[in-house]
């Protein structure tokens, strides 16, 4: 019992400190290019270099750290090719999703969904970035649940970093809030084709508005391939 009591807090550790450097890495404290050290984000998290070490291994298979060298770790640039590759993934995720919640969901599930569509509208008004991007996520995150496919879920579950990071890099928050309002009205009409063509959409529209914004000397436009 006490070696089980030992590990529990040492995961919690673990935990914290992943999420509190992916945190960094959303939020742009962490910039692309920027080097990790260990020993100095040991010092300021004050934890020890252990779970400083397992977060940076669970970022890297997240893909938001890049390993040049034994010594040397960087939060990684993500090229055009890997922004395509997530909203070609996203798109396929995404439509199965809310075309299963439309057949899915119950009574209570669509009041929940609404509920994250009003607290973000309220965000929206107010101009709170940070608020608005993790209600969002939050809004996906419930269409998979609603959903109700374990594997979709685990899919999805080494992806949700870097879907919440594109999420971010879109700031026409009010015709984002738009696009939910219409993927809930096409979910909650339990029409699964409708629903799965409405998060299609949505996925494509976000897709452009993210290139455009990441990659604005080639318009954004899709490379060959």
């Amino acid at each position: 019992m006490a070696e089980e009591g030992q590990r529990q807090p040492l995961a919690a550790t673990r935990q914290r400190v992943r999420d509190e450097l992916r945190e960094r890495i959303l939020a742009g404290r962490l910039k692309p290019g920027d080097r990790l050290v260990e020993r100095e984000l040991a010092e300021d998290l004050g934890v020890s270099r252990v779970p400083v070490r397992e977060a940076i291994r669970s970022l890297e298979a997240e893909g938001f750290l890049a390993v040049q060298s034994p010594r040397r770790i960087v939060v990684r640039q993500l090229a055009k090719a890997d922004v395509e590759e997530l909203f070609d993934v996203r798109e396929a995720l995404e439509g199965l999703a809310a075309g299963l919640a439309a057949e899915r969901a119950g009574k209570a599930e669509l009041r929940a969904l609404e509920r994250l569509l009003t607290d973000a509208a309220r965000a929206t008004e107010s101009g709170d970035p940070a608020r608005i991007t993790q209600l969002n996520t939050r809004f996906h995150d419930q269409i998979v649940a609603l959903a109700g496919n374990g594997l979709l879920h685990e899919i999805l579950r080494p992806l949700e970093g870097r879907l919440r990071w594109l999420t971010s890099q879109n700031e026409h928050w009010g015709e984002l809030l738009d696009e939910h309002r219409r993927l809930y009205d096409a979910i909650a009409s339990g029409d699964a084709d409708r629903a799965r063509a409405h998060a299609v959409e949505h996925v494509r529209v976000n897709r452009e508005v993210t290139l455009k914004t990441l990659f604005p000397e080639d318009g954004g436009e899709r490379s060959a391939g």
